[in-house]
């Protein structure tokens, strides 16, 4: 996964607006996927994450 770049020029009131947005989505998320989400969480600790190969060099 890639890091977003997160603009530099967003007034505190911007940012907030964005964080809280960005909340929202997770929150929803987690209400509809909740229960699939923890098995692959659950899997991750007891097998590791899966590799995942983008093809992005650092």
């Amino acid at each position: 996964m890639t890091t977003p770049i997160i603009p530099d020029h967003w007034t505190a009131r911007e940012a907030l607006a964005v964080y809280e947005f960005i909340d929202g989505i997770r929150d929803e998320i987690w209400d509809r996927y909740g229960l699939q989400l923890q098995e692959l969480m659950q899997d991750d600790i007891i097998t590791g994450p899966e590799e995942i190969d983008d093809d992005v060099e650092f």
